[in-house]
Formats: C-alpha cells, sequence, structure tokens
C-alpha cells in the first residue's frame, strides 16, 4: 500500500481567484511559492501526491469538463518539468445542491485515488486550506493539515497548522516519521 499527500488545489498550489472568482484558463493559474519544492520533497518522501478540488465553476457554465482538464494538465507538466510530479487530479465538477458523493467535504475523491492507487488512508494526509478539506480527509480517515491566511486563523481541529505548503511539509514528514518510529517500538 502508498500513501499519498492529497492536496486541494485553489489556495494550496495556486492562489485563488480573486473575490468568489474562479480559475477558469491557465492564464489565471498563478502558482504559489515553493510549491513545485513542495511536492518534489513529498515525491522524494515516497508520498504519491494527488490533488483534489471542488471545480464548482464547471457546474456554473464558467468553463467546461475539457477545459479544467486542459488546466491540469498543464499544471502537471509545468510541475514535472522542474522535477515535482503529481500523480493523480480528482475535481468535483457538481453544484452544492443537489448534493453528491464526490464534493468535498465528503471524502469521495479521496476514496476513489485510494482505490485507484493501492492507498491506505491511515498512512495518507489531505492538505488544504478551509475546513471543508479538513472535514474531506477526517472523514476518508486521514491526518490533516491546514494552510491559514493570518486574516483567518484555523479552528484547530487540523493535525498540522502551516502558513504555505512548504511550510506545511516538514512538519508533515516529521510527524509521519515520528508515527513510524511508534509503531516500529511495539
Amino acid at each position: 500500500m502508498n500513501r499519498a499527500a492529497f492536496l486541494d488545489r485553489d489556495g494550496v498550489i495556486n492562489r485563488k481567484a480573486p473575490g468568489d472568482g474562479y480559475v477558469t484558463c491557465w492564464e489565471e493559474m498563478d502558482l504559489l511559492p515553493r510549491v513545485a519544492e513542495a511536492v518534489s520533497l513529498l515525491n522524494n518522501a515516497q508520498f504519491k501526491v494527488i490533488v483534489v478540488s471542488n471545480q464548482r465553476c464547471v457546474a456554473k457554465g464558467l468553463v467546461t469538463t475539457a477545459e479544467v482538464e486542459a488546466i491540469h494538465r498543464r499544471l502537471c507538466t509545468e510541475l514535472a518539468a522542474v522535477g515535482a510530479i503529481i500523480d493523480g487530479v480528482y475535481y468535483c465538477p457538481h453544484e452544492i445542491q443537489p448534493p453528491c458523493d464526490c464534493r468535498k467535504p465528503k471524502p469521495g475523491m479521496l476514496l476513489s485515488a485510494a482505490r485507484h492507487h493501492q492507498l491506505d488512508l491511515a498512512a495518507s494526509w489531505m492538505i488544504g486550506d478551509s475546513e471543508v478539506d479538513v472535514a474531506a480527509g477526517k472523514k476518508a480517515g486521514c491526518k490533516t493539515a491546514r494552510l491559514t491566511r493570518f486574516d483567518k486563523p484555523p479552528d484547530g481541529s487540523a493535525d498540522v497548522i502551516a502558513s504555505s505548503l512548504i511550510e506545511a511539509v516538514p512538519k508533515i514528514l516529521s510527524f509521519s516519521c515520528i508515527s513510524c518510529d511508534k509503531k516500529n517500538d511495539h
């Protein structure tokens, strides 16, 4: 079984669009600093890196599934060119209502990825910038990391709190090593 680092997209990998906007084309994709380095660190630590993202903009008719998939292909290609490998991308194209099984905070995308990539969810992490991400990770049985903005303090439900992906990854790797050491002590 493999372990994974599930990454939310907007707010973790790239800057969120202003206001309630959506990233609808590659030109609007603004990667956050040191994301490639963070992904590479996860790759080197033998984590599968999987993007899980709510993309309600599809249901709203702002972008097609083909356009979202093109953005994700380009994201994977750009990161791979600098040694940062994304092993899979899962997204929910649905509106909030009616409820679906894939839209976070439901764990559907994580469970689907676990089946496709033979993942040990208890050894995996969900890394996001919202309580919705944390809830999805917890429902899937993962440990969780919450990236925070300074204007919105976290509620403390995540296992790790950090201001960016590059800050979260060493904490996750350290946490994971401590967990491995505890298992080996028994």
